[in-house]
């Protein structure tokens, strides 16, 4: 025991083995100070384990972060209407804010909004903070919000939300930190939709993105599409005292197990989204944690109503009976996945239905109905792929409860290249795979409506479609609840998409990275997460 850990001996022992731990003490330092000081060995290493714990989440200033995501491309962007991959995602939240944000809990909270109001949910008020600036020294205004929120219908821009930014009807600057948008319809979600990633506010007039000019918590140092992304902390931050890195470096590793053994040889910090297949290779590994979220990630088996065999109602019934959820939880995705219930609300979200069970697997059931459909011992193609996160083992577990009751599945494992392009929404059978989305009202409306972009079914019902729109205007949370909860029944019971799991989407990260929290936006703390963790 050396002298400077003995000279605070007169502090609790919490206190004490937390100043030695700072100062460098070793576990045995630490055991043969507190057992000079009366207590037992046993008893010194739960004070040890509390003074470590505290320690690690007590944020640190400085150091660099170095992380890897799964997906880069050439096309990668700054623009944050054209982001698409989470590469972009993790770049827009690093140099760029939004209005609004969405915490833990899917409640959206103001970041550069001060409050957003509205008395019927068609027209909002917007109020922005005071003193927010650019990183070229701009203030924040009125206009850059109105700029940022019109580019989103402009065709030319290519807006990854242009569908769901066309409910924007009319803006107006009433003064230079207030904004009213009026919206076509009344739409309680508004606040929501406006922490989408692609919401981000750029300064009026930008029409470049060579480099990010956000008022983000990061300065954009250097940016190569497809290669890496450089950010240094921003010293004019408006938000004072959350930043502790002085900067981060994001790339890709595309390849699962060269993205771990970055992480175990110390290369980088963190390892985005490890396919279940490969936890084993990071589980019990020293220095090394895993953190999950299951944020409503979820592989869906899409059967087109208007297509052989989905055209006929009993194919598409026996499908959902044989799924086997349990087996596809345990064994598809190693237990990393929450059993659902074939609509796409999950746990995360408040509007969740959870009184909605699952189909139960029950091949005799699924039997009647192919049999119903005159479909046993007809061969039915089913196309995967690994763009599908999981689906090649899914549709394996399929086809293996399928041949017990003479139904014949031909898988047709197609190459990731061109998958989205050529068979997602085309092929009668096949599979799909979808990101987070905040509201019910985004889910359905993407994916549901008669007139969704992405109707992976072909599922058209005007009642549906009636009651999207009472939902999305009413102000009353408990209608919503009501309408959204059989909405979903209604998906899951009329719709041609079987979602048998929720997937948890896994980050192995080193334990020195601190300040990580789930967020319903996916994984990576909601892919924001530059600005919150720090380096113990």
């Amino acid at each position: 025991m050396t002298d400077k850990f003995a000279s605070h001996w007169t502090k609790s022992d919490d206190a004490m083995v937390e100043h030695a731990l700072r100062h460098g003490a070793t576990r045995r330092d630490l055991i043969k100070m507190l057992m000079a000081g009366g207590l037992t060995a046993a008893a010194g290493g739960l004070v040890i384990g509390r003074a470590t714990s505290a320690l690690a989440a007590t944020p640190v200033s400085g150091g660099t972060l170095k992380a890897a995501g799964w997906s880069s491309s050439t096309a990668d962007t700054l623009d944050p209407a054209k982001a698409s991959l989470s590469t972009d995602y993790v770049r827009c939240c690093a140099f760029y804010n939004r209005l609004t944000f969405l915490d833990e809990t899917g409640v959206p909270q103001m970041e550069l909004a001060e409050s957003i109001d509205s008395k019927d949910g068609k027209v909002w008020t917007v109020k922005l903070r005071k003193g927010v600036t650019f990183h070229s020294g701009k203030t924040l205004s009125s206009a850059d919000v109105i700029y940022s929120l019109k580019r989103h219908l402009d065709p030319a821009t290519g807006s990854k939300v242009n569908a769901i930014a066309k409910q924007m009807t009319g803006f107006k600057a009433v003064d230079d930190l207030t904004v009213e948008i009026t919206l076509a319809e009344s739409n309680g979600d508004l606040p929501t939709i406006l922490s989408l990633h692609h919401f981000m506010i750029i300064a009026d007039g930008t029409t470049t993105f060579a480099k990010a000019n956000g008022t983000g918590a990061f300065v954009c140092e250097n940016f190569e599409p497809g290669v890496r992304s450089i950010g240094v902390k921003n010293k004019n931050y408006f938000k004072s005292g959350v930043v502790h890195l002085d900067s981060f470096e994001f790339f890709a590793i595309p390849d699962d197990a060269a993205r771990i053994n970055a992480l175990l040889a110390g290369d980088i910090q963190l390892a985005a989204s490890i396919n279940p297949r490969n936890i084993r290779l990071v589980e019990g590994q020293p220095g090394v944690v895993l953190s999950k979220t299951t944020a409503g990630n979820y592989t869906n088996l899409n059967m087109r109503l208007d297509m052989t065999p989905g055209d006929k109602a009993d194919f598409v019934a026996g499908m959902k009976y044989l799924i086997n959820r349990e087996a596809i939880q345990k064994s598809a995705l190693r237990g990393l996945a929450e059993i659902a219930n074939d609509q796409p609300v999950s746990p995360a979200n408040r509007y969740h239905n959870a009184s909605l069970k699952p189909k139960a697997f029950d091949p005799e059931k699924a039997k009647f109905h192919f049999q119903k459909a005159g479909l046993i011992g007809q061969e039915i193609p089913i196309v995967c792929s690994d763009a599908a996160s999981s689906s090649v083992d899914m549709a394996t577990i399929v086809q293996s409860a399928g041949q017990a009751i003479g139904m014949k599945f031909d898988l047709k494992r197609v190459p990731s290249d061109g998958y989205w392009s050529n068979y997602w929404l085309k092929a009668p059978v096949h599979f799909g795979n979808i990101n987070p989305r905040p509201t019910p009202d985004i889910l359905f409306s993407l994916l549901y409506a008669s007139s969704a972009p992405w109707n992976e079914s072909q599922y058209k019902s005007e009642k549906f479609d009636r009651m999207l729109i009472e939902a999305r205007g009413s102000l009353d949370e408990a209608k919503r609840k009501q309408i959204y909860g059989e909405m979903q029944v209604m998906v899951a019971e009329e719709a041609g998409t079987a979602i048998p799991v929720y997937i948890s989407n896994v980050d192995a990260i080193s334990s020195k990275l601190q300040g990580l929290k789930a967020n319903p936006l996916g994984g990576m703390m909601g892919y924001a997460f530059a600005e919150y963790v720090w380096l113990a």
